[in-house]
C-alpha cells in the first residue's frame, strides 16, 4: 500500500478495513522515512508492532 492512501485511513473518520498478511489490523502511525507503519490486529489492541507497508493490504469496497 502507498504513503498517500495510509495517510488518507488513518485520517478517516470511518472505520477501513485493512489487514496485514490476512489478519485485520488498525494502522495506527506512519513512518516515511522507513516505509513503514505502527500497527496493531484488532483483536490485540495492545499488541502494536512496526510493519513494511508491503504487507498492508485494504480489504473490501
Amino acid at each position: 500500500m502507498d504513503n498517500h492512501r495510509i495517510k488518507e485511513i488513518i485520517e478517516s473518520p470511518v472505520m477501513i478495513n485493512v489487514s496485514y498478511h490476512g489478519i485485520p489490523v488498525y494502522i495506527e502511525e506512519l513512518n516515511e522515512a522507513n516505509n513503514t507503519a505502527t500497527i496493531f490486529p484488532l483483536d490485540e489492541m495492545d499488541h502494536s508492532q512496526e510493519v513494511d507497508l508491503s504487507g498492508l493490504v485494504e480489504e473490501g469496497p
